[in-house]
């Protein structure tokens, strides 16, 4: 098989002379040269044609209207080749005769006259690429495709394969532009390929041609997983088994057609449906086997036929199969009951035939109701989905019956669009409906809304889930809603509908909440909060946390937290509440997978402090530098937060509890920067005495550089056997050690092990509002994925 594509472009994709600048440009960027191309008619052109027949046929007048379709495809040319087109309009004239002389014979040959439709369109293609520079000749596909009598249209496969590679080879380096839709038979006789036989035509010379795939482009992007003109959040399927093609082709796709999909099944082919307007969007991907990811796709039709007769089982199991070997598969069909379902335009093409083919297998009293639509789902496991579609099923609906692929209703014409907004939401629409309590929106809480309104969308698409935010809890006031929060327009809503609290009154309603999950993202520093998750835990949230007072708590809370967790299967991730962003939890996790030992952790966990002792040398004090970080909003609010240390005292214990150690808060050595004196002072007194905190740091400094080392701020955890050492302070560390070389600003990890003697370095910005939000929203997913599969 070659790589090469075969492009197939229908009638709306060639209606003026603007679709074909666009079709020659997808030919020329989506393919390459020795590419081959399937065309239909232009626009309406094959209508136009058929009329003329039908005038002709009826002795009426159709010279005007011959007129009018001639007069169509010049403005085409001219528009498209200007005086390069001369030679082109000739043939149109000489094209002109030849149809003249068609529609004045007493017996009018309607598939020679119809199939102009396509030699126009092949020839002004093949014209416009070469005049672009690429290539590109015109073939008619009566010089190749053999077609023998049948029910439908049956190819000559061997014959036909053996003149088109003689006809390709005879025109290398080049696109080969082919008419769809007809052949011809064995005297030489335009065949048509019958209904929808242009898309047939090109997976059929496809197949001939041995090419690796093609790609029918049409005005839509391919197939949904449910009617997008009815329910706005239809999605584009990115790939379809050929069994759940075929079946939603026998169901009455508008996209898809079975005789397209036939030579499919010969040759290993893949089939693309794209659109020619919008190129570079997804599409749909056809292949012999299909993902087990596929969802399922909801499909329906407005009106459908149902057909009935009194008489034995036997015969009307005649019937279907009578019907088979027609080619044609009911929609649905009800033995007991002796009835069957077809399209309004099978009833049609089946006529009489159908009436006295029942007949004549003992059924009568034949009846027709064409009050009913049809909704169906298709599925690779359909029995998976009976349960939820029956129950779905009003009593006014007609039985479930069931497609290999495929389970099928007939309703009323009133209920199919309301129906398939039920059965897409039960059967295939999201897997889960997980919903987002926020609590704290302040700087970060901000940002995280910021980046969810940003990836919402994509979020649902890519873990085929409904994401919703659900709830906000301020630190006296909240408001939680079911039908969703827009995280852009949040604040309107939360102004005027926020409720007050004293304790955990929001936990109530947000477990209450008619959704699957429901994740609860705290990005406070409230202590209380924090303490209360094991009553979040169990009411079914799962948790992400930003604040460190739960990870860093007593630690019999921590071991009760860590069993409610198991007990209720709930999830807590807590990476934000390290590091920010950095993948600290994710580096301890490789290391124990890997089976090695940490015995030691080290490093700097405060931008802050990391920025101060970069920062501090002769020139200026220390005080001065505090002041000077807190004017540019390096610091806490009140700078002593973070002059004491406690903080990185805290996520030193979590970090150790990640270990595995079962320390307490006041177990890890902690040195305040803050001189007792200045501890409990109001803020605006500590600013007033800062100074104070100097003699102690220059002395410091003073006695670092005296030893030719450097000062900082460090925490460390130190595992010797049975024996843990863990301290927050200062260190005098040697100018070429890591702690030295810290950027201003970064957090800095350095973990000992079996494997890494000499340090494994962590380090990056470890706060921020937009890396902490990203870190919160990291988790969240995380949790998602752990939920979701």
């Amino acid at each position: 098989m070659s790589g090469k594509q075969l492009h197939k472009f229908g009638g709306s994709s060639l209606a003026d002379a603007e679709c074909y600048r666009r079709v020659a440009h997808v030919i020329q960027t989506q393919g390459q040269s020795g590419d081959l191309v399937v065309v239909s008619a232009a626009g309406k052109t094959t209508n136009a044609l058929l009329k003329l027949v039908a005038l002709a046929s009826s002795d009426l007048a159709w010279q005007a209207e011959l007129e009018a379709v001639i007069a169509f495809q010049q403005r085409l040319v001219h528009a498209l080749l200007g005086e390069q087109g001369a030679g082109l309009a000739a043939t149109l004239d000489a094209d002109q005769q030849r149809l003249q002389q068609l529609l004045q014979c007493r017996s009018v040959d309607g598939a020679e006259v119809q199939a102009f439709g396509e030699l126009w369109s092949a020839r002004l293609l093949a014209a416009l690429l070469c005049l672009q520079g690429a290539p590109a000749t015109a073939l008619d596909a009566r010089d190749f495709l053999i077609l023998q009598a049948g029910v439908q249209p049956q190819p000559d496969w061997a014959g036909s394969a053996e003149r088109l590679h003689r006809c390709l080879a005879q025109r290398p380096n080049q696109r080969v532009v082919i008419t769809g839709y007809y052949g011809s038979d064995g005297d030489g006789c335009t065949r048509l390929l019958g209904r929808n036989g242009s898309d047939y035509s090109a997976t059929l010379i496809a197949a001939l041609a041995e090419v690796a795939e093609v790609t029918i482009w049409t005005d839509v992007a391919g197939i949904y997983n449910a009617d997008p003109n009815v329910l706005t959040d239809a999605r584009l399927q990115s790939s379809l088994s050929l069994d759940e093609a075929d079946q939603l082709a026998k169901l009455g796709s508008p996209v898809l057609h079975c005789r397209t999909l036939q030579p499919l099944r010969q040759v290993n082919l893949a089939l693309n449906v794209r659109s020619s307007f919008t190129p570079d969007a997804g599409y749909t991907r056809i292949l012999p086997a299909g993902s087990e990811q596929t969802e399922p796709v909801v499909t329906s039709l407005n009106q459908v036929v149902l057909h009935q007769w009194q008489g034995e089982i036997e015969g009307f199991e005649g019937l279907l199969q009578w019907l088979q070997s027609q080619e044609i598969t009911p929609l649905a069909s009800y033995p007991q009951s002796r009835s069957l379902a077809l399209t309004p335009e099978q009833s049609r093409s089946l006529g009489e035939a159908l009436l006295k083919q029942a007949g004549s297998l003992g059924l009568t009293e034949p009846s027709c109701d064409d009050r009913y639509g049809l909704v169906g789902v298709v599925s690779q496991h359909p029995a998976r989905l009976a349960g939820a579609f029956s129950r779905l099923l009003g009593r006014r609906a007609l039985p479930c019956f069931r497609h290999d692929h495929a389970l099928v209703s007939l309703v009323p014409h009133s209920q199919v669009n309301a129906l398939v907004d039920s059965v897409h939401r039960r059967c295939a629409g999201p897997r889960k409906r997980i919903g987002i309590v926020l609590a704290g929106k302040g700087n970060i809480g901000s940002a995280w809304l910021d980046l969810f309104a940003q990836q919402q969308l994509g979020l649902n698409d890519e873990l085929e889930a409904e994401l919703r935010l659900v709830g906000i809890i301020g630190s006296e006031h909240y408001l939680i809603d079911p039908n969703g929060l827009s995280p852009e327009r949040w604040q309107q809503a939360y102004d005027q509908h926020a409720r007050p609290f004293s304790r955990l009154e929001w936990l109530e309603q947000a477990a209450g909440l008619d959704l699957d999950e429901v994740v609860l993202l705290d990005i406070t520093a409230s202590a209380s909060l924090g303490l209360n998750y094991p009553a979040i835990v169990s009411a079914g949230l799962h948790v992400v946390s930003a604040n460190k007072q739960a990870g860093s708590g007593p630690n019999a809370f921590y071991q009760e937290l860590q069993r409610q967790l198991s007990n209720c299967h709930r999830y807590w991730r807590y990476n934000a509440s390290v590091g920010a962003g950095l993948p600290v939890f994710y580096s301890i996790d490789d290391l124990k997978r890997s089976g090695d030992a940490i015995n030691g952790v080290s490093g700097v966990f405060s931008g802050t402090l990391s920025w101060l002792f970069d920062h501090f040398d002769r020139r200026e004090s220390f005080s001065e530098l505090v002041l000077q970080a807190k004017a540019e909003g390096l610091t806490e609010p009140d700078p002593r937060d973070d002059l004491s240390g406690r903080d990185m005292q805290r996520k030193l214990l979590i970090l150790a509890r990640e270990l595995g150690l079962t320390l307490e808060l006041e177990q890890i050595e902690l040195e305040s920067l803050v001189p007792a004196a200045l501890v409990d002072v109001p803020l605006e007194e500590f600013l007033q005495r800062i100074g104070e905190l100097d003699e102690a740091m220059t002395s410091a400094a003073q006695q670092a550089r005296a030893e030719g080392k450097a000062l900082r701020y460090a925490a460390s955890l130190v595992i010797d056997g049975e024996r843990v050492q863990a301290r927050v302070g200062l260190e005098r560390v040697e100018p070429d050690h890591p702690f030295a070389t810290l950027p201003a600003g970064d957090n800095q990890f350095l973990f000992l092990s079996k494997h890494y003697p000499n340090g494994l370095v962590i380090q990056g910005p470890g706060a921020g509002r937009e890396v902490t939000a990203a870190a919160v929203q990291s988790d969240f997913v995380a949790i998602c994925r752990r939920l979701l599969h």
